[in-house]
């Protein structure tokens, strides 16, 4: 049992020697820390906010492409449904003439 009652006294005597440690050199190092770490924050939000801007800019045009081959899909669609149709209309005239 004094093996478990030093371990514990140890670690409280350590606890309380980082925390008394914290208060007292707390106020000066945040903002010590902070005047440091500001300029690095400001810089990580300037590039995430450029890698956000840039981003936008080439999904807007992916999706222009995108849209661009809709448009062309259609279009030969509608093409091909109006040469088949000419066609069938072509099949169904000639088949008349030949019975009539």
């Amino acid at each position: 049992m004094a093996i478990l009652e030093n371990g514990l006294k140890g670690n409280i005597i350590t606890g309380l020697a980082i925390g008394i440690g914290v208060a007292v050199l707390g106020p000066v190092l945040i903002p010590a820390v902070a005047r440091v770490a500001k300029p690095f924050a400001k810089a990580a939000i300037k590039g995430g906010v450029s890698f956000y801007e840039k981003g936008r800019e080439v999904m807007a045009e992916a999706m222009e492409v995108v849209e661009d081959l809709v448009a062309e899909a259609k279009s030969e669609l509608a093409e091909a449904d109006k040469r088949r149709a000419a066609a069938a209309s072509s099949v169904m005239a000639s088949s008349k003439e030949g019975n009539g």
